[in-house]
């Protein structure tokens, strides 16, 4: 008869997994194998409490009989201490590996570029080379044939471990403890140069690149590093010209998933949702917030490194570098000789060489080469005046107009000694 079982790890999170047991006499063997990964790495220290099979369900209290062995390395005295970080070890091997982190000093693959703070990582990278524990379906290598064994989970959809709070459910017991420590807001973490805090070592083993400069993700066809493999994955597709993300409203396509979502938001939406708090004007995300803002705070948060000039903007810092300092590298056309300081820039000039008007107004059958000429160009259709003079009320379509109305405008005005202005009829 099959059986559902319910098996509580004591200790931890107290995390509860439920899942088929087959065979009532076998339970011991089922319990160990197909549960948490402690009981598979370390069965000798588990034993099985209670069993009530005679309801037809089966229920297992599992519990340690002996400290784990990170609860043995957590009692023992930690008297080497690190001169660069503070931190302590209980053994002065421990100690030493741990400094190669701050010297450098690290072991090379002889077969690839990756290099490693210890011996025993660079043994188990070697499992990959040799292929010793291949997975069959896809064929990708492991470390280890627990890794192995924990990978297989992503082909057969097992996800033996459930959370309590949200019932999302993982395949590994690492990320549901990861994922655990979101609920509980607990990160023991710590980056001991920012004291920032994260709820795994991979999170901050990524933070430290920030301090030490390292980028060990290296593009094989420019040459351009990273911090981390997905800012290696995503400047591929510069190279590929892959554009695996593509809108269904307008069929532009977009190289990572946070362009197309802001794509989606600054095109089709009509929500604006942010409102600056000197002039009031709305706008559709907090990013293009905060740029606006600068006209009214005179903000120049970009700096040149050569000298002391400062910039409002990202696009004038970069023009300075290249004019000024020779830094940086122009776009230029090769049918004209033209030069940009962005290669979009570049892409919407080659357009008007080549005639192609992909942007069609919806009011009339007018082309045009660029998104922001339609959009001007629409407003012709529209009564809409977005653009209002400050001093008369008076409103316009375009910012363009605007700008020479007010120019014309304040020329006009009189001013008294102590300084209030009167508009001119």
């Amino acid at each position: 008869m099959e059986l559902i079982s319910k098996v509580e790890f004591i200790g931890g999170q107290n995390p509860i997994l439920k899942y088929k047991l087959f065979d009532r006499d076998l339970y011991h063997q089922i319990v160990i194998v197909k549960s948490f990964n402690m009981l598979l790495l370390f069965p000798e220290l588990f034993t099985v409490l209670r069993c009530e099979c005679d309801t037809g369900e089966s229920s297992f209290e599992v519990r340690t009989m002996k400290k784990t062995k990170a609860d043995v390395s957590n009692d023992k005295p930690r008297p080497h201490l690190c001169t660069a970080c503070d931190k302590r070890f209980p053994t002065k091997g421990h100690l030493n590996v741990h400094k190669r982190i701050h010297t450098g000093e690290r072991y090379s693959c002889s077969q690839c570029e990756k290099s490693f703070s210890s011996n025993t990582g660079l043994w188990k990278h070697m499992n990959i080379h040799t292929k010793k524990y291949k997975c069959s379906v896809c064929g990708i290598c492991c470390l280890s044939c627990h890794d192995l064994a924990v990978h297989k989970r992503i082909h057969s959809g097992e996800k033996l471990f459930e959370c309590t709070v949200c019932s999302k459910q993982f395949s590994t017991s690492s990320n549901f403890v990861s994922h655990s420590r979101i609920h509980s807001g607990e990160k023991p973490y710590k980056c001991h140069v920012c004291y920032k805090a994260f709820i795994n070592s991979g999170g901050l083993h990524r933070h430290m690149r920030v301090h030490t400069g390292d980028k060990p993700y290296k593009c094989n066809v420019c040459d351009k590093a990273f911090c981390h493999s997905a800012g290696l994955h995503t400047h591929a597709r510069v190279h590929t010209g892959d554009k695996p993300y593509k809108c269904s409203l307008c069929n532009k396509r977009l190289t990572t998933s946070s362009s197309f979502q802001e794509h989606k938001h600054r095109v089709h939406s009509n929500s604006r949702p942010c409102e600056c708090p000197f002039c009031g004007k709305l706008f559709k995300t907090n990013k293009d917030l905060k740029q606006h803002v600068r006209i009214h705070t005179d903000a120049k948060p970009y700096s040149c490194t050569h000298c002391s000039g400062r910039f409002t903007w990202l696009h004038q810092l970069q023009r300075h570098l290249l004019k000024s300092h020779n830094e940086g590298t122009w776009f230029t056309c090769n049918l004209c000789s033209q030069k940009f300081i962005r290669k979009n820039h570049l892409q919407q000039h080659l357009l008007r060489h080549e005639g192609f008007k992909p942007y069609v107004c919806s009011e009339c059958p007018k082309c045009f080469y660029t998104a922001y000429d339609m959009k001007q160009h629409r407003l012709m259709h529209s009564d809409y005046k977005q653009f209002c003079c400050g001093l008369c009320g008076k409103d316009f379509k375009h910012k363009y107009y605007v700008k020479k109305h007010f120019k014309r405008c304040s020329d006009k005005l009189q001013y008294t000694v102590c300084g209030v202005y009167l508009r001119c009829d």
